[in-house]
């Protein structure tokens, strides 16, 4: 028996969508991820596909190197909608953080990306559909939790640098500039 993929039908992609929801409800990522995959093979251009696979490679985010965020961040850069670009773009560094903070990463470090989430939820805002708050409720969840963490606060002393101050110079490079 030969092991190869097989197409589903375009009349099947809309039943197939409700299924990606079920197993993202479910929490089994992996079954949403192929269901995408599925639905993109034989429609490359379904924006809720693409957006749904995008979220489906968030959702396996552990806070690791092998976290797929390059590829998420393709899949939603491609979205057509400016305002779904800039939210799901929001959503992918938000993820990121979080799964990094779960993980063990300090707080401090993570400060950029949720700063880079707020600024894509801030852009979403302007360009969302009316009664479309998502962009909002999801600014208000990261400063809740910028505000419940004291070690996102971190903030290095700043040391005046003098005149006499300089690099450091190998010796070996100063011979060989004269």
């Amino acid at each position: 028996m030969q092991r190869q993929l097989k197409l589903i039908s375009k009349a099947g992609i809309a039943e197939a969508l409700a299924k990606v929801e079920l197993y993202r409800y479910l929490n089994e990522p992996e079954e949403a991820e192929s269901i995408c995959r599925d639905i993109l093979a034989v429609d490359a251009g379904q924006q809720l596909a693409t957006r749904l696979l995008g979220l489906t490679i968030t959702d396996q985010f552990t806070g690791s190197a092998t976290d797929r965020y390059n590829e998420a961040a393709e899949l939603f850069a491609s979205l057509r909608d400016s305002y779904e670009r800039n939210y799901y773009a929001g959503l992918l560094h938000e993820r990121r953080a979080k799964a990094q903070l779960r993980c063990g990463c300090a707080a401090h470090i993570l400060l950029p990306l949720l700063e880079e989430a707020l600024r894509c939820f801030a852009e979403a805002e302007k360009l969302r559909p009316a009664g479309n708050d998502d962009s909002i409720l999801r600014w208000n969840r990261c400063v809740r939790l910028l505000e419940s963490r004291p070690d996102f606060h971190w903030e290095r002393e700043h040391l005046p640098i003098a005149d006499e101050d300089s690099p450091p110079v190998s010796p070996r490079r100063a011979a060989n500039d004269r």
